[in-house]
């Protein structure tokens, strides 16, 4: 029953999800994964309204399998000052070592959460599928999406969070295991202690809640997608793995780290974006520390990191780069997604 009812929310030949990877990838990648039978993911977090709106147009024009639109709900913070100078003030030694100078952007944070706005611009594509990180927008804005008829879906990295948001009417819940890549999806606490790893989140969420359950963290491959389901998930969420792929857009460094033994090592971290996000670890890490009490709120950290990063690679190094990466890389291969994607689902 739980496998007809992940069915029926995808509407896929495969129970797996491509897990929206802002800033590695457009629509090319996820019209790929929806043409091999998976369920593609367009990441909207960091779009303006007119590029998520072509995005969109992109992939209804190369397929007519259901999509699945990502958003970020954080609370967007004032921008402070003090709070600003005090994390220039850190990173000052590098722009020293750079010989360039600190910009000042309190407009520059690109990475907006899901409003009316929005919701205007793509209400007439008529969204199948939208998932959200950091929560779920507000009660106006929530119950107008459901009224499209969208199946909507959000990230829970404790129990606490899947309980809330069943609690709010979602029709699946990403069991976020602290292996994943990129940006934790917890909201209810700021703890990272809190955070546990997939096989010991997804049962326990399984056991509590009665919408379907779709594990991400540390799955690479179909064996990992196997054993997943085996925990009692009704389907995947899956990001590393298409890091590789030839339809990604990952940078040429992000793609030399991969291949690169230092990818064993990965942490959670604040420095990049002012939130705990899993990536490969660098200099940037290493000398600011994992979690730095410095990092302004997200998203402004980025500010200044964003200039650090940029300076850094036109010299052709990754020291500030956000590689982000889950625990395993095992399963990144440089063939198509759409290979990728029927290797993940054998089995399935």
């Amino acid at each position: 029953m739980r496998r007809e009812s992940i069915k029926r929310l995808f509407e896929t030949d495969f129970p797996i999800i491509q897990s929206p990877m802002a800033g590695v990838q457009d629509s090319t990648l996820t019209v790929a994964v929806c043409k091999a039978g998976g369920l593609g993911s367009l990441p909207c977090g960091m779009l303006n309204i007119d590029k998520i709106v072509s995005e969109i147009k992109v992939i209804k024009e190369a397929t007519d399998k259901p999509y699945n639109l990502n958003f970020f709900c954080h609370d967007m913070p004032d921008y402070n000052e003090k709070q600003q100078s005090k994390w220039q003030a850190q990173l000052t030694p590098y722009f020293t070592e750079l010989g360039v100078e600190c910009e000042s952007l309190p407009n520059s944070a690109n990475r907006i959460p899901f409003n009316h706005d929005i919701a205007d611009a793509i209400e007439s594509f008529n969204p199948e599928f939208i998932s959200c990180h950091f929560g779920l927008p507000n009660r106006e804005l929530l119950a107008r999406v459901k009224s499209w008829g969208t199946k909507l879906v959000s990230s829970a990295t404790t129990i606490e969070e899947a309980l809330w948001l069943e609690s709010k009417g979602v029709d699946g819940i990403i069991a976020q295991g602290f292996e994943a890549g990129g940006h934790r999806g917890m909201f209810l606490s700021d703890d990272i202690s809190t955070q546990v790893g997939m096989s010991a989140l997804v049962p326990q969420i399984v056991n509590k809640v009665r919408v379907p359950v779709i594990a991400a963290g540390g799955i690479g491959d179909s064996k990992g997608v196997q054993a997943a389901l085996s925990l009692g998930a009704d389907a995947v969420q899956i990001g590393t793995s298409y890091l590789l792929c030839t339809e990604a857009k990952t940078s040429q460094l992000h793609r030399l780290a991969l291949k690169n033994f230092k990818s064993q090592h990965t942490a959670i971290t604040n420095v990049f974006s002012g939130r705990p996000a899993r990536g490969i670890v660098n200099r940037a890490m290493n000398e600011l520390g994992y979690i730095s009490s410095f990092a302004p709120n997200f998203p402004y950290a980025a500010i200044e990191m964003a200039q650090l990063r940029g300076h850094f690679e036109r010299l052709g190094s990754d020291d500030f780069s956000p590689l982000w990466s889950g625990q395993n890389i095992s399963g990144c291969k440089e063939i198509s997604a759409k290979e990728l994607t029927l290797l993940l689902a054998a089995g399935c």
